[in-house]
Order: structure tokens, then sequence, then C-alpha cells
């Protein structure tokens, strides 16, 4: 590797290429510098002026999985350097960083890890034949003839490949079909996860960075959407640039490499990540250093904005009224007879996988909470219910559970508007619709939560608290349906939004654009810091259509398609204590309700002996490192699904509700399982209680021992994306740019 790097990369191509990057940086950092008094502006009017935005019924986690790890265990990678495969242990920690480990020997003692992973913008692939077609195109001329060695031999038929068209690739293989599964939703996860790298909490920083994106691009005629637009900001700002230089180095290096095909592919794969990491660490710094600047800078102007803010909205509404004057029967032209017309069958396509997504969520949902209470009443009721608790709160998070609300989604298309309006894809659609669902599961799940917390401070019987859990969950139910439809409007809102605009902005272009200049002289120039007449025409333009898109959504609530509420149907606080319950502290179900006798082996401790207090410090340790993905049927032995103790299976809703309400049979402990990683799991043994009942099949566990006392702060995933920095972990963003219309409401596109 490093003569290929030599040889291609010598100084004088690296000094080419640092210029290069420098130019591109540097022209788009003046682009952010004039975002970052618009969005600063906007962020503080919005402050003031507010959105009327219909407020949510369900509760938020503030602190989602915290010390917790998704996902744990073995699988083999293939080592570059050597050219072999070896297992290594995995794991994905709340921050969904894919850490590799040399073994889980090594996890235990502490040793630093070999990778961390940080997958913004990767594909997760399941066969050797789609990375070969992708790294053939990414190349061409390097097609591989028949006969000839592929560049990457998988020993097994269960692959798991991460492809990037930049930085370097990861080689993964499973034993089974049921592992590749496993470790594909778990993967995906954390694809979803770090492509929204920018924090949703960023209302500067963040919609100034998509912004300057979309107009840096804009300038060199590029409108649509960017599939590269994922990860934080250093990650973006590193596609844009090779988004432009690659091509080039490709041209100019393509004719240079030597050898078989495959050789000359690997060959590549090295230069574009060697390239690729050059680009992120001089990106880094120039970010960083501008950021600084204007964070420095941004008091003063807060001050400006705060004295000043109604003559600069008076400013911009002026400039807004001429600018609109001008183009304005162009844009009506252009949307009645390019989009108008489109829009209905957009949004169908968008809101039957959405709303099929969302059903699921609130199917999973209900089957969860439901076996939790047939569990509560056959069981031990409350000595079980915080091992029950503990398992539902990370519902939201655990990739095979949620796989069959994500999989609604992937069905989505836009046949024949894609073309027309330059959707280069739909996953930025399909990721967001999927992050909205995670976000509606865990709220629903912490709704729960709180609402039951609050009814266990009655002190109720068994069959009073599997009455209260089933009240609750209605209660819950009513809230998701009304939360889930205000959040599906919005999404089609945007979506609809982000497809049209570019393309109408596209379609202006050639006659508006060279005419936005002579706007300029109507902004003062004390103003001219947060207000620009680009924005500003983006923004008149945005209006010419948003009506059209309200009145198709507005349209579909109304005939109830796919459960969407009417806009005039607002749940008034309904539960006006409910987001009172919400400050306290968060839940503990394992140290309020678990079950204190059962880890105690063959003696007792006295609860202050120092016995107690090793056993509780092992606990507290291992709760750290145990994995939310549970071996599948090490949960509840008795499921809605399958047939309880004494009557026949409910069929129905009704006939569950029927049997939360009877007084079943005696309790009996729930079945124990091995707690395995990795490995192939092994049938769990039947429930003594119901010699009928069928536990479903194990599939390997995914979480550590907990008899380990390993206090060991989970990696952070890497900014860099090669697994060789450790960064601070990022929040679930917005992906695309956000401005605002005149009435004040935030859209993104």
């Amino acid at each position: 590797m490093g003569d290929v790097l030599s040889t291609h990369l010598d100084d004088a191509r690296r000094q080419h290429i640092a210029e290069k990057t420098g130019r591109i940086l540097t022209e788009f950092l003046r682009f952010y510098e004039d975002q970052y008094g618009v969005a600063l502006f906007n962020s503080m009017r919005h402050e003031i002026e507010g959105t009327g935005l219909p407020q949510a019924q369900l509760l938020w986690r503030k602190v989602p999985l915290e010390e917790r790890i998704i996902f744990s265990g073995n699988l083999f990678q293939y080592q570059e350097d050597n050219k072999k495969w070896r297992n290594r242990f995995s794991l994905v920690p709340h921050n969904y960083g894919l850490v590799l480990y040399e073994n889980k020997v090594a996890y235990e003692r502490q040793v630093p890890p070999r990778a961390v992973i940080n997958s913004a913008g990767y594909k997760i692939l399941t066969s050797v034949d789609q990375y070969l077609e992708l790294v053939g195109n990414s190349l061409p001329g390097t097609t591989s003839k028949s006969g000839n060695a592929p560049i990457l031999k998988c020993p097994t038929q269960f692959p798991l490949i991460l492809w990037h068209p930049y930085a370097r690739h990861y080689y993964f293989c499973m034993m089974t079909e049921a592992e590749q599964d496993k470790w594909q939703a778990v993967m995906q996860d954390c694809v979803r996860h770090c492509n929204n790298g920018i924090p949703e909490d960023s209302k500067v920083e963040g919609p100034a960075f998509t912004d300057a994106i979309r107009m840096y691009r804009q300038s060199k005629e590029l409108y649509g959407t960017w599939e590269m637009l994922c990860g934080n900001e250093v990650q973006i700002l590193s596609n844009l640039v090779m988004e432009e230089l690659g091509p080039e180095l490709k041209a100019e290096l393509s004719p240079r490499l030597r050898g078989k095909p495959q050789e000359r592919q690997r060959q590549w794969i090295q230069i574009s990540d060697a390239v690729y990491r050059m680009v992120y660490e001089q990106a880094e710094a120039r970010f960083q250093g501008v950021l600084s600047k204007l964070q420095l800078a941004r008091p003063a102007m807060e001050a400006v904005i705060r004295t000043d803010m109604d003559q600069i909205i008076t400013s911009k509404e002026h400039l807004a009224s001429k600018i609109r004057a001008f183009i304005l029967p162009k844009a009506e032209v252009c949307v009645r007879n390019h989009v108008q017309p489109y829009i209905p069958s957009i949004l169908e396509a968008l809101m039957v996988p959405t709303s099929q997504g969302f059903t699921e969520v609130r199917d999973v949902f209900f089957k969860e909470v439901t076996d939790m209470n047939l569990n509560v009443i056959n069981e031990g009721g409350i000595d079980k219910l915080g091992e029950y608790m503990e398992k539902l709160s990370q519902l939201a998070y655990h990739p095979l559970k949620m796989q069959s609300c994500y999989e609604k989604m992937e069905p989505l298309r836009l046949d024949g508007l894609q073309q027309r309006f330059d959707v280069s894809s739909t996953s930025v659609f399909k990721q967001r619709a999927q992050i909205h669902m995670r976000e509606q599961m865990d709220n629903a799940v912490y709704t729960f939560e709180t609402l039951l917390h609050q009814e266990l401070g009655k002190g109720p019987t068994k069959e009073e608290l599997c009455k209260s859990i089933q009240r609750i969950l209605e209660r819950v139910l009513k809230k998701y349906d009304y939360d889930s439809s205000s959040v599906r409007k919005r999404f089609f809102r945007e979506a609809l939004l982000q497809v049209t605009i570019p393309f109408l902005l596209k379609k202006l272009a050639p006659t508006c654009k060279s005419e936005l200049p002579r706007f300029q002289e109507l902004i003062f120039e004390d103003f001219a810091r947060f207000i620009l007449v680009e924005n500003t025409y983006e923004e008149v333009v945005l209006q010419t259509v948003v009506k059209d898109i309200l009145q198709a959504v507005k349209e579909a609530a109304v005939q109830r398609k796919h459960n969407l509420y009417r806009d005039s149907m607002v749940m008034h606080n309904s539960d006006p204590n409910l987001h009172l319950l919400a400050e306290g502290l968060p839940i503990d179900w394992g140290e309020e309700y678990g079950d204190s006798g059962g880890d105690r082996g063959e003696g007792s401790c006295s609860p202050g002996s120092p016995e107690a207090a090793t056993l509780s410090e092992k606990r507290r340790r291992a709760k750290q490192v145990m994995s939310v993905v549970q071996d599948e049927d090490t949960g509840l032995p008795f499921q809605a699904g399958s047939e309880p103790p004494s009557p026949a299976s409910p069929d129905s809703v009704t006939e569950v509700r029927s049997l939360l309400s009877q007084d079943l049979r005696a309790e009996s402990p729930p079945p124990e399982s091995s707690l395995l990683n990795g490995d192939p799991a092994q049938e769990s043994p039947q429930p003594t209680v119901a010699p009928r009942a069928s536990s479903p099949p194990t599939s390997p566990a995914q979480h550590l021992p907990p008899g380990k006392a390993v206090d060991l702060e989970p990696p952070k995933p890497s900014d860099q994306e090669t697994g060789e920095q450790v960064s601070s972990p990022s929040g679930c963003p917005r992906i695309h740019t956000t401005t605002e219309d005149g009435l004040g409401m935030q859209t993104e596109f």
C-alpha cells in the first residue's frame, strides 16, 4: 500500500490536491459566512414569533440510552494488510459507532479497539456481486473478465460490506443467513443515525451550513437532492470537495494504474481513501477556524438584531415585495404547468409506505405492552415488572424489533417523477421517515413508562396493575395517533417542498437569476449580514408553491386517507399535568422494581454487608454494558401470539383485553436462557406453567455477561469514517436546508 501511495501521491500531487481543496473550501466558506447571519436572524425571529405548530401529546426522553450498548457479538472481518479473515468482537454503543476489538477478552481488559467506524455515507451491501458492480462503476475500464479473480472473495455466502464512494471499505461475513440479517439491521441503524450528524438543536450553525451547501452547489448548476449530504459538517464538506476533486484525480491517475483489473481497483480504493483523509483534515481545520470566528462575532450580531429587529423585518418585506412583483408571473406559470399536476401523485407515493410504517410502529408497541401485561399476570406481578419495563424502555432502539417498521419504507418509489424533478435517490426520504418512526416509538414508550410509574405509586394489586396497564396503553395509543398524524403531515409537506423547490429554481434560473443583483441596492448596509437577495428570492419561490402543497395535504386529511387527522382536530391540554411528570429524574426500572433476590446465587447477603455492596456495584456496571438486543426469547415467555395457560390464545384485541381483566393461574418463574455473544443460540426451555405454549426459536444473544464487572465507557464514533479517530457523538439533525416563509413556518428542502 505504501508503494502505491508514494508512487501516485507524491509531494507534487499532494500539494496540488491541497491547493485545489483550499480553493473549494474558500469558496464554500464565503457562502457559509453569508448564511450564518441570515440563520441567526431567522432563529431569533422564530423565538419571538413562534410557529403555531400543534402541541405534541406524547412526552419525549431527554437522554435516551445513556451508557448502553445497542448490540454486541462476533463477526469475521477481512484484513487488507495480510488478506486474511479474522474473528472480531464488535459492539455498537448508544452513539452508533461500530467498535471492533481483537476479541472479547481485549474488550473486557479495556484494550483499545482496533477500529471505531463512523458509518455516515456508507451503503450496506449483502452480496459480493453488488460490491463488484459498484467498484467497477467507480473506475471505468476495470471490469474483471470471466475467469479473473475478483477483488474480494468471501469464505461464506453471507457477506456484509460497507461501501463508501471515497473512504475505505470494510468487509465482514457471517456464518448463517440469520446472523447476516441481524447484523444488517444493526449496521443499517448505525448508517441511519450517523448520516444525521448535524445536531437537531443546532438552530443557527446547522441551518447556515445546509443552506451554504445548497447555495454552493446551485452556483455550480447542481440542483435537486444530494445523496452525500450525510454525516457531520466536516464529513459533508469533505464529500463536497471530493465530488469535484474525485473525477479530476480519477481521469489523471487511472491510466497510470498498473496490473490486472482487480489490482487496479484495489489501488484506486487505497488512493481515494488517502486523498479523502487529506481533504478531511484540511476541511476540519478550515471549518473550525471560520466557525470560531463567527461564534466570536455572534454576540455583536445578536445585539444588532435585538435592537433593529423591526427595521430588519420591514426591510426584508420590502425587498420580498419587489422580488415577488418581478418573478411572480413567471413562477405561477411554472408551478401551474410543471408542478401542480404532479403534487397528488408525489404525495400518494410518499403517503402509502410512510403511513404503513407508522401503523407498524403502533402495532409493535401494542404487541410488546400486551405481551408484558400477559406476563405480569402469569409471572409474578410487580416482582417481574422492573425486568419487563427495562426491556420495553429500549424498544425504539432495538434494531430487530423496529426492522418491520423500517422495512415499510423500502418500496418507496417516485416512478416517472424522480427523473423529472432531479431526485437522485429516495433514500433521503426513507431515512427521514424512519427516524420519525423511531422518535415516535420512543415517545410512546416513554409516555407509557411515565404514566405507569405514577400509577405504581398507588400500590396496586396484581389485578389492578394489569387493568391499569391496559387503560394506560389505550390512553397512550390515542396520543400516538394524534402525534403520528401531525408528524406525517409535516414530513409530507417538507418532502414535497424538497422535491419541487429545486426543480422550480432550476426552471426559473435562466430568466430570473441574472436579474437578482439589481435588488441588492434595496438592502440597507447595516442589515446586509441578515438579509440576502438570494435567500429572499428562494422564499418568494417557495411561497408560490407552498399553498398548493398545504392544500394537497389538507385534502388528504379531510378524506381520512391513511388515518391522517384534519387540521381542525386539535387536542388542547388533554393532559395538563402530564408534561410535569417528565420533569423528574429518569426512571430506573431495574433499581426500583427489579428482582432483588434473583441474582444472589447460593448465599444471601444482608443489605448493609460488603457482599451486598459488591453485588450492587456489579449490577450497576453490568447494566452499562448490557446489550439492548436481548436473546429473542429470553424476554417474555407469554406473548399475545402464543397460547396462555388457561383460555385459548386471543385472536383479537377484544379478547386480549378481556383476558387481561381475568384472574389467571398462579405465576411461575420465567425460563432462564444462556447469555451468548454472536454464537448460535440454544433452544429455550418451555415455561413450566404452560406446557402447551411454544416459545419462539432463540437467536444469537447480543449482550455481555452481566457477571462481568467491566466499567468501560463506550468509544465514540470516529468523525473521519476511517476508524482511527474518536470524537463526540452527534445528535439527530435535520437532513436538509431550512428556510422560513412569510408565515414564519420553517420548511426543509
